[in-house]
């Protein structure tokens, strides 16, 4: 069945951000995992970025990621789980701390729940209002993570695309949102590259 724009009721998703298949599962099962995603898709390939959450789930002995948990965890320690070989992150002191920080803003606000965060909300610039005011999530992050919102997680309230920016038009490969398989990323990462030799030359 056809979803129709302004229809956000939860979907059956299969998202392949981290191009690998236990990586992706929980990605595509667990917003808070496609939300830690997101943050830590900074200054490391995409696809490891988003294996973190899982690789933060399993170093934890869970099966998904849980904010309450995550932000009851000894810093230190969280730290140390992140830096652990292979790393989730080049910088992974720094990201344990922007993770715990995330979490622990979900429980505060939102009762742990991410998905709290657009649900139920029919606009997307309340979305997008909502995605900004999150610890780590600048206006290009949000805007990103609207548009995956949108464009492969069945969450289109009214005006997302537009809320989303340039990342929200349809058939563009600029970011994660676009990625569904190998050749897309391959896409996304091409144009990445166009943008940084042009932002050089200027």
């Amino acid at each position: 069945m056809r979803r129709r724009e302004g229809d956000h009721r939860p979907m059956d998703i299969t998202l392949r951000l981290a191009q690998q298949p236990e990586a992706d599962e929980l990605l595509s099962r667990s917003p808070l995992a496609a939300m830690t995603g997101m943050l830590l898709d900074q200054q490391v390939p995409m696809e490891w970025a988003f294996t973190g959450p899982y690789t933060i789930a399993q170093r934890m002995g869970e099966d998904d990621l849980d904010a309450r948990a995550i932000a009851a965890r000894d810093p230190e320690e969280f730290a140390a789980l992140l830096s652990q070989k292979p790393a989730v992150h080049r910088y992974p002191g720094s990201m344990a701390k922007r993770v715990q920080q995330l979490c622990q803003f979900l429980v505060d606000h939102y009762d742990g729940d991410a998905s709290a965060v657009w649900r139920g909300v029919d606009s997307g610039k309340e979305v997008l209002n909502r995605l900004n005011a999150l610890p780590g999530y600048g206006k290009q992050k949000s805007q990103i993570f609207l548009a995956l919102l949108g464009k492969q997680m069945g969450v289109t309230p009214a005006g997302w695309r537009e809320a989303a920016g340039a990342y929200g038009e349809q058939d563009a490969f600029r970011s994660a949102a676009d990625i569904t398989g190998q050749d897309s990323l391959e896409r996304v990462r091409a144009f990445k590259q166009e943008a940084k030799r042009a932002q050089k030359k200027a």
